[in-house]
């Protein structure tokens, strides 16, 4: 593969509703010319994070201000916390206390937590309003901004409450991802090796020689980007409410969702692409212990995260999981189970990832005993 030397664009095919997304550097400097040519006379609320507007909210603030777009500016606390209804609720009313309409947008202005908020937000006030996605970390950019699905947490689960709402334009500004600590890039980075790992083989061979440039910043990483972004669209348009194969992006995120609950959402313990990570290692393992596939491709797989600075196993965690069968709750809960029967994404191989239906919940708590030790 070659490596991208200037910005791309990727379209989301969903007929009237498809939309772009643009990735490249300097593209929150240029918000309000992108966002005036998708809607036009629009006004807007950009709802953001501390943490990110310290970086960025006057960078758009303005670009939207020399486009002649009015913003109300919505400022929550950072993290996963602020994905809950009191949250959600104050957002609303901030929305409608500006008397916004149908037709003004909403702007997610941040990572994913902030565009799974104002999302689910956009979604619900004045049965939907427009919505622009500004994702800031590489998490974002490559997941949680393509493909519409919005929501909170609740206490039984993360993403439980929520629903599908495809934005009008998403504006992935690869500069912004500077201003990430190394750790939340690695995070993000995580999802990036999902597609590889799904069925793009060849691109996960790329990232294994690539990721230092990635990293670096260089083109590399406006191509790692948009592949992703590329994969994800293509699934997004063959199965929008994931009724299909779009299951297959869950690779790694029904083991790390569990493993998510069990650190009880605590970042200081486990990010969500760390989970994702060890996830996917998992889902590897559990593969070639179910005889679908080589040990030797978990053991791959896992090399490249940790060469990547991201966990790969449950060492991090003995504290949190106390049990197999405390965390075989936490997988029953997950929205990936239908009617009570375990649904995961198992593997062949790398780049060879399928939906397994009806596994065994004693052949994943076997494995777990294994893993957790009791």
């Amino acid at each position: 593969m070659t490596a991208a030397i200037s910005a791309e664009t990727v379209n989301v095919a969903l007929g009237d509703r498809a939309y772009d997304i643009l990735i490249g550097p300097g593209l929150l400097a240029e918000a309000g010319r992108h966002v005036a040519a998708v809607l036009p006379g629009t006004r807007a609320a950009i709802v953001t994070d501390e943490n990110v507007a310290r970086h960025h909210l006057a960078t758009v603030r303005e670009s939207l201000k020399e486009a002649g777009i009015e913003a109300t500016e919505i400022i929550v606390a950072p993290g996963e916390p602020s994905k809950r209804f009191e949250t959600l609720q104050d957002v609303v009313y901030r929305i409608l206390d500006a008397r916004l309409e149908r037709g003004d947008v909403v702007i997610a202005l941040g990572g994913g937590v902030i565009g799974d908020l104002a999302g689910f937000a956009a979604a619900i006030v004045r049965r939907g309003m427009n919505f622009v996605q500004m994702p800031t970390t590489l998490l974002a950019q490559v997941d949680s901004s393509v493909g519409g699905k919005t929501g909170i947490n609740a206490p039984h689960g993360k993403n439980l409450i929520g629903a599908f709402y495809q934005p009008r334009l998403v504006l992935a500004d690869t500069g912004a991802l500077d201003t990430l600590p190394a750790r939340e890039f690695r995070a993000g980075y995580a999802e990036v090796v999902k597609y590889g790992l799904i069925d793009r083989q060849d691109f996960f061979s790329w990232l294994e020689e690539n990721w230092p440039k990635i990293e670096a910043g260089g083109p590399e990483r406006i191509h790692a980007i948009a592949e992703s972004c590329r994969a994800k669209a293509a699934v997004v348009a063959r199965d929008e409410r994931e009724a299909g194969d779009r299951a297959l992006l869950n690779l790694g995120h029904t083991f790390g969702h569990a493993l998510e609950a069990a650190a009880k959402y605590d970042p200081e313990i486990l990010v969500h692409g760390e989970g994702v990570a060890i996830g996917m290692v998992l889902a590897h393992e559990f593969s070639a212990r179910m005889n679908l596939a080589s040990p030797d491709d978990a053991r791959r797989v896992a090399a490249h995260l940790e060469t990547a600075g991201l966990p790969t196993n449950l060492n991090a965690m003995k504290a949190q999981l106390r049990d197999a069968d405390t965390m075989l709750g936490f997988i029953a809960q997950d929205k990936k189970v239908t009617r009570g029967a375990l649904n995961f994404i198992l593997t062949h191989g790398i780049g060879q990832a399928f939906i397994a239906r009806d596994v065994p919940a004693s052949e994943v708590r076997s494995f777990l005993v294994e893993k957790i030790g009791q």
